[in-house]
């Protein structure tokens, strides 16, 4: 009640309401995209999952879209201190605009987004002329389509793109938001995009073996949102999952199929015409050929430590520690000495000696 006149200011309400344990909730998932990319610095994996990320709507000084703070930026900007280059790449049937509008000026980000677009679907961005600006001109690639894209269009469309994007920008990380409301019969989506369709862009991505993180984002029927990253777990972890699901204390949800891959393809008339993705190809190919090979960069200043925080935590730690042995080594007394040991002071052996 007594911040409700700056609700409007900040975007609070509507689709980004207050609830009980936001702040804990934005702690934890955004930490998690945050520990994802310091894993994928140090080497201790190479492709690391946080399915509770993807948040890519939420802005720098405002939430929206059900998003309220962007994990994804957070986990861009750690990458960036050790990758020159980051490609980010967006599978979610929602335009990615709080991720391109963080990156809109540089050419260390390229961010691809994979949307539907007329204008008025949420959020209203992602025209295929929304390029970057500066520095980052042509490194923000929007790929907008219509309603009931099928597997076929898509994956052929997404092979062909995000080959050229590889070859072109040569990444040192990708970071792959795999939001699940692009799936056929999603609440909110208008694809008929199957769980194998979806799936076999994160199987793509992962062939190319550069490091890789992959995180969740939208999905608004939650039972084909948990076949989805399932599958996609599998994927990244190089494991063929059977198609029937085992028995779990949520199997009745699943009805009545019962299995990892359900129809969900045919719901809505496929717009996109061959002609339209066939122009739509070679119009982004065309923007990508502006590029004229990756860009080089000098490593003149690191963007800081996003968990600068927990290493100075750490070094004052180590600081207390070194006092307390200090004061250990000072007072000896009580503690049993070896009867070779060497130390100044007035039982000195050396003293003695002499």
């Amino acid at each position: 009640g007594e911040f409700q006149e700056c609700f409007a200011q900040f975007n609070i309400g509507d689709d980004c309401p207050i609830f009980d344990g936001m702040w804990d909730f934005c702690q934890i998932y955004s930490g998690a995209s945050i520990e994802a990319a310091r894993k994928l610095i140090s080497g201790s994996c190479d492709i690391a999952v946080n399915w509770m990320g993807g948040l890519h709507h939420a802005k720098k000084y405002e939430p929206s879209g059900f998003c309220y703070v962007n994990d994804i930026v957070l986990a861009i900007l750690q990458l960036l201190r050790y990758y020159p280059r980051v490609l980010y790449v967006d599978i979610d049937i929602h335009h990615g605009d709080g991720v391109q509008e963080a990156f809109y000026t540089t050419d260390r980000v390229m961010t691809v987004s994979f949307h539907k677009y007329n204008g008025d679907f949420f959020p209203g961005t992602g025209a295929i002329d929304e390029m970057g600006s500066g520095l980052g001109k042509f490194y923000a690639v929007n790929v907008p389509l219509q309603d009931g894209i099928d597997d076929r269009s898509y994956t052929q469309l997404f092979k062909t793109v995000m080959t050229s994007v590889m070859e072109t920008f040569k990444p040192g990380a990708v970071v792959l938001q795999c939001g699940a409301d692009s799936l056929g019969l999603d609440r909110l989506g208008v694809f008929n995009l199957s769980i194998a369709a979806h799936g076999e862009c994160v199987r793509f991505m992962r062939r190319f073996g550069v490091p890789m993180m992959v995180i969740g984002g939208g999905g608004y029927t939650i039972r084909n949102v948990a076949r989805c990253w399932t599958n996609e777990t599998g994927i990244v972890c190089g494991v063929d999952l059977p198609s029937e699901l085992p028995n779990n204390a949520y199997h009745e949800f699943f009805a009545p199929d019962y299995s990892l891959h359900p129809q969900l393809s045919g719901r809505v008339i496929n717009h996109n015409s061959r002609a339209y993705l066939n122009a739509l190809t070679a119009r982004i190919l065309e923007q990508l050929r502006y590029l004229k090979g990756a860009p080089s960069v000098q490593m003149q200043e690191a963007p800081p430590d996003i968990q600068g925080f927990l290493e100075d935590q750490e070094k004052h730690q180590k600081d207390v520690d070194a006092d307390r042995l200090g004061e250990l080594k000072d007072d000896r007394s009580g503690r049993r000495e070896h009867v070779a040991e060497l130390y100044e002071g007035d039982e000195d052996q050396d003293q003695d000696a002499s």
